[in-house]
C-alpha cells in the first residue's frame, strides 16, 4: 500500500471531533439540518458504482460515517483510506469526504492524486461555505497546478476535469473535489460533500463562517 504524507493526514481527518468540532451559538429556534458525503460516485457506460456513502442526514443531531481501507471501481479507479462523514446539529450541518492514492484511468486519460478532500458547512443565518483540497494531481504523468478556485476546468481527451466544483445557494452547498466527465462514456465524482440549513427567515445572512479544523 502506498504510504504518503497526505494519506497519513487523511487518517487524522477520519477522527472527526463529533462533540466539539464546532462552537457556534445555539439557534433561537431548532432547524432541520441536511447533509451527505460520498467518496466516489462513478457512472461508466450507464452503470453506477458508489463507494463509502453516508446517505442523507435524518435530521438534527444525526451523525453518519462510511469508510474503507481500500476501494476500487473495476477498470476505472482505485484509492486508499476512503472516509466520509456528515453531522447535523440544531443550527448547522457539516460534511466531509476524502481518500488517498487516487489512481484513475478512463478513455485514454490517466488521472492520479496523492490526497483528495472536500468539506461543506452550513450554519443558520450565515452563507454556506465549501472547500476542497487536491494534492499531487497529475494527468497522464504530468503534474497539474491546482488553483483552489471554484470550478477550475481542465480539458481532457473527450471531456473535462473540474476541480473544486461547487453548487451553492443561500441555504446549502455541494462540493465535488474532483469531477471527471467523458462525454457519452463516464461521469466520475471523487470526494463529494453537501451541507444545508434553512435560512430561518434571515434576509441578510452573515458572511461564510470558518470551517472547523481537520485533525
Amino acid at each position: 500500500m502506498r504510504q504518503t504524507t497526505q494519506t497519513l493526514r487523511m487518517l487524522g481527518a477520519a477522527a472527526l471531533s463529533l462533540a466539539g468540532a464546532l462552537c457556534w451559538p445555539d439557534a433561537a429556534q431548532a432547524q432541520t439540518a441536511s447533509g451527505n458525503a460520498k467518496v466516489v460516485q462513478a457512472t461508466l457506460l450507464g452503470s453506477t458504482t458508489v463507494l463509502s456513502s453516508t446517505g442523507d442526514l435524518a435530521g438534527s443531531s444525526d451523525v453518519r460515517e462510511a469508510s474503507l481501507l481500500e476501494g476500487t471501481v473495476p477498470s476505472l479507479l482505485a484509492g486508499e483510506v476512503l472516509h466520509a462523514a456528515t453531522i447535523g446539529w440544531t443550527d448547522q450541518a457539516y460534511s466531509e469526504a476524502s481518500l488517498g492514492a487516487l489512481d484513475m484511468s478512463v478513455a485514454g486519460n490517466g488521472i492520479s492524486a496523492d490526497f483528495v478532500m472536500s468539506r461543506a458547512l452550513a450554519v443558520t443565518g450565515a452563507l454556506p461555505v465549501g472547500v476542497s483540497q487536491v494534492d499531487g494531481l497529475a494527468i497522464n504523468g504530468l503534474p497539474v497546478a491546482v488553483t483552489g478556485a471554484p470550478n477550475q476546468t481542465i480539458p481532457l481527451l473527450g471531456g473535462r476535469l473540474i476541480l473544486n466544483e461547487q453548487q451553492a445557494s443561500s441555504t446549502g452547498v455541494v462540493v465535488n473535489a474532483v469531477h471527471v466527465i467523458i462525454d457519452g462514456v463516464a461521469d466520475v465524482v471523487v470526494a463529494s460533500a453537501a451541507a444545508g440549513m434553512p435560512t430561518g427567515g434571515s434576509t441578510s445572512p452573515l458572511p461564510p463562517l470558518p470551517l472547523p479544523p481537520v485533525l
